[in-house]
């Protein structure tokens, strides 16, 4: 069964789900694809400065998106998850700062951003690759649209969405990841595939030689 959460969430809400779970989200999220966007909030936190739009316990995503701009209105077209592990170095400062309750995009995040989404309250949630079309559908209302000066995907956009999803739970606020999950079952499996990739190249010079 999917669930839908309402964004911003409660770190109740956040507790609540485990990795492997699907949910849909009703509400407000924040996205932007932008490695500039994440040094640029970085030196926000560093000079003191106020960020343009709040991000305090909110769902922060590596959404890119094809945008319009007419007669001063801003509209979004279409949205498609961008890869989230560029952006494993800022992260973590950014999880615990604004005590984010969901980030996500595709690709994962890394042990240390895991760790940082344990301490607040966060998960990561995995959105389906190449479905734009899908994603797009949930798209409402463009709220805000802040720091205007850079390339449209670059900003930092606010959406009103609806049934924004399926989205996996691939990183839950008890430490567990997926993407750790698989890389191990991986490395457990490598051992074998490589016994067996040795034994038919043995079996194949002999029966060459015969």
């Amino acid at each position: 069964m999917t669930r839908t959460i309402t964004f911003p969430p409660t770190e109740a809400d956040i507790r609540s789900l485990r990795a492997g779970e699907m949910i849909r989200i009703d509400g407000e999220i924040v996205m932007t694809a932008g490695l500039p966007t994440h040094q640029r909030l970085m030196r926000c936190l560093e000079t003191g400065e106020a960020p343009p739009t709040d991000l305090t316990g909110a769902g922060f995503f590596h959404l890119g998106s094809y945008n319009t701009e007419a007669d001063g209105a801003f509209d979004v077209l279409y949205l498609n998850p961008t890869t989230s592990t560029r952006f494993n170095p800022y992260m973590p400062t950014l999880i615990r700062t604004f005590g984010l309750r969901a980030v996500g995009g595709k690709g994962g995040l890394d042990r240390a951003c895991a760790d940082a989404m344990k301490e607040v309250g966060c998960v990561y949630l995995s959105f389906l690759g190449g479905g734009c079309t899908v994603l797009s559908e949930a798209i409402r209302e463009v709220v805000s649209v802040s720091w205007n000066d850079m390339i449209s995907h670059y900003r930092i956009v606010k959406l009103r969405v609806e049934q924004l999803g399926p989205l996996t739970v691939a990183i839950d606020a008890h430490g567990n990841s997926l993407y750790d999950d698989l890389q191990a079952g991986a490395e457990n499996a490598m051992p074998g595939i490589l016994e067996q990739l040795r034994a038919a190249r043995e079996a194949a010079a002999s029966g060459g030689q015969s």
